[in-house]
């Protein structure tokens, strides 16, 4: 159970820096893949919390894109996003956000993105 934690862990990929933001954004955008992004901080322990649950989510689509950013390191990425608070997660279609929701809650954020995946599937078909 362990090597599985690990491989799910490198479906997501850490956003390092806002060039490395828009490479992936254009790239999933060119290619029609939505992207789930994790807005997070080391000292906010919610959003550390998050952070296992992500990857499991991440390991379930793997038609989608998951991004981690956090904000310390990549102010300029959260800011353009206009997020306050951590934990912050963003649904993107074609480059636009299409959904948002702040705040530690694993039911919905799974309920969110399984609807934000099948509805990009169903486009895409």
């Amino acid at each position: 159970m362990e090597n599985q934690t690990q491989e799910n862990k490198s479906r997501v990929i850490m956003v390092e820096s806002e060039q490395s933001w828009d490479f992936y954004i254009n790239q999933a955008t060119t290619q029609g893949c939505p992207v789930v992004v994790h807005f997070t901080a080391s000292w906010c322990i919610p959003s550390v919390a998050m952070n296992p649950f992500f990857g499991e989510l991440a390991s379930n689509y793997p038609d989608a894109l998951f991004l981690t950013v956090d904000v310390d390191d990549v102010k300029a990425v959260a800011a353009k996003m206009e997020v306050k608070a951590m934990p912050t997660f963003l649904l993107i279609k074609e480059g636009a956000q299409v959904d948002r929701l702040v705040g530690a809650n694993p039911d919905e954020i799974r309920k969110r993105v399984d609807a934000f995946v099948q509805a990009v599937r169903v486009y895409v078909a």
